[in-house]
C-alpha cells in the first residue's frame, strides 16, 4: 500500500509539473496524460496491472466511494492531493478490471480575462433571475468559466450562493457573498432534492454542475421563475439544440408550457471549445448567444433553428457565431486553419467568413 501511495503522488505531480488537465489509469497500459487534449503515455516501467489500480484506489477512495463503485460499477469523488491540487475522480470498471481518470481542478479560479473569454459574459452575473447556461463537449472548459462568473458575483455583490455539485469541483474563498457548496450524495439525496432545498434556503445564486434529467430541469426552470439566477452546464453543442434538448424531455403535452417558460427565463447561452493555440496550449472559441424579443419569439413558437440567423445579424448585441469566433482567432495568429475547421459548425460558412 505505501508503494501505491508513492505511485500516484508521483503520478498527481507529474500532471501539475506537464501542465495537464487528466491522468487516465488503465489496465495493461502505461498512466496516461492529456496535455492541450492529446493523450501522451507517461514515462513509466511498465504497465499498470490490476492489483496496482485496486491498491491505488484504495488509497484514494473514501468507504461510501468504494461502496457507491461496487453497487453501481463507476464512483465519482474529489481527491485532495497533499492540499495542493484537487482532483474529480471517476472510478470506474472496464472488462472486469478497475479503471481511474482524473481530472485537474486548478486552485486558482481565474478571471474570464485570464481565460481569454470574452468578459461580456459577465453581464449575466448582474442579473437577479434567470437562466444562464455553458454548454459543449466534456473537458472543453465549462466548469471553469462558471467558476470566473460565481467568482465575479462572490467579489462584487452581497449575495446566498449555493452551488450543487457532483463532485465539487472548484472551492470557493468567500468574499462579500456566502457561499454554500453542497456534494450529491454527500450532502444530498440527488441534484434534484438539493435544488428543491434553495427555496428554503434563502438562496439568491444556483450553479448546477450539470442539467442531467427531467427533474432537475424542471426545477431549475422553476428556479428561475422564482426570484434566483441560475447558472448551468449541459453537453449540448449550440443555442438551438440547447433549447431542442431542454424542451424534449419533457412530455408532448407539456412541451408548448415549457417553450413559454423557457422563453421567460433564459437569459442565453455560451458555447465553448477550446481549440489548441500554435504557440502550444489551448484558447476557447466561444458562441455567445442573448436572448432578445426576437430569440423570445422563436422559442415559443418552435422555430429554433432560425436562432442561428439571429446570433449572426446581432453582433452589435454582443452576440457571436463558433465559426466567428474561429475565424476571428485564425486572423489573429492564434490558431491555425486546419485546427480551428475541426471545429467550426458549417465548413463553408467558415471558409467563406476567412476570405473576408
Amino acid at each position: 500500500m505505501v508503494h501505491a501511495e508513492q505511485k500516484i503522488k508521483n503520478l498527481l505531480r507529474l500532471v501539475a509539473q506537464q501542465g495537464a488537465s487528466d491522468l487516465h489509469l488503465n489496465v495493461g497500459r502505461y498512466p496516461t496524460l492529456r496535455t492541450d487534449g492529446r493523450l501522451v503515455s507517461a514515462n513509466q516501467d511498465k504497465a499498470l496491472t490490476p492489483s496496482e489500480i485496486k491498491d491505488i484506489c484504495d488509497v484514494i477512495m473514501k468507504e461510501e466511494s468504494k461502496k457507491k463503485l461496487l453497487d453501481e460499477g463507476q464512483a465519482d469523488f474529489s481527491y485532495n492531493f497533499e492540499d495542493k491540487a484537487r482532483f474529480r475522480v471517476n472510478a470506474f470498471f472496464q472488462q472486469g478490471y478497475l479503471g481511474v481518470a482524473f481530472r485537474l481542478i486548478p486552485r486558482e479560479i481565474r478571471s474570464l480575462k485570464e481565460l481569454n473569454m470574452p468578459e461580456i459574459l459577465y453581464d449575466f452575473t448582474k442579473f437577479s433571475q434567470g437562466l444562464f447556461l455553458i454548454v459543449g463537449p466534456v473537458g472543453h472548459g465549462k466548469s471553469t468559466t462558471l467558476a470566473a462568473l460565481i467568482n465575479e458575483i462572490n467579489h462584487n455583490q452581497e449575495k446566498h450562493i449555493v452551488t450543487i455539485e457532483d463532485p465539487i469541483e472548484y472551492i470557493y474563498e468567500q468574499d462579500r457573498c456566502i457561499i454554500s457548496q453542497r456534494e450529491v450524495y454527500q450532502d444530498s439525496k440527488n441534484f434534484q432534492t438539493a435544488l428543491k432545498a434553495v427555496f428554503r434556503e434563502d438562496a439568491n445564486v444556483v450553479l448546477i454542475g450539470e442539467m442531467r434529467d427531467l427533474d432537475t430541469i424542471s426545477t431549475a426552470l422553476t428556479a428561475a421563475e422564482t426570484g434566483h439566477l441560475i447558472f448551468a452546464t449541459l453537453h449540448t453543442n449550440d443555442s438551438p439544440q440547447t433549447i431542442d434538448r431542454i424542451i424534449d424531455v419533457f412530455a408532448a403535452h407539456q412541451q408548448n408550457q415549457v417553450r413559454s417558460q423557457l422563453a421567460n427565463v433564459l437569459l442565453g447561452v455560451a458555447s465553448q471549445r477550446l481549440v489548441p493555440r500554435v504557440d502550444g496550449g489551448r484558447v476557447p472559441a466561444v458562441e455567445i448567444m442573448i436572448k432578445n424579443h426576437a430569440i423570445e419569439n422563436l422559442i415559443r413558437e418552435n422555430k429554433s433553428y432560425q436562432i442561428d440567423n439571429v446570433i449572426e445579424t446581432s453582433a452589435d448585441q454582443g452576440m457571436i457565431t463558433m465559426d466567428k469566433s474561429l475565424v476571428e482567432l485564425v486572423k489573429k495568429g492564434i490558431v491555425s486553419v486546419d485546427s480551428s475547421a475541426a471545429y467550426a459548425k458549417d465548413a463553408k460558412n467558415f471558409q467563406m467568413l476567412l476570405r473576408y
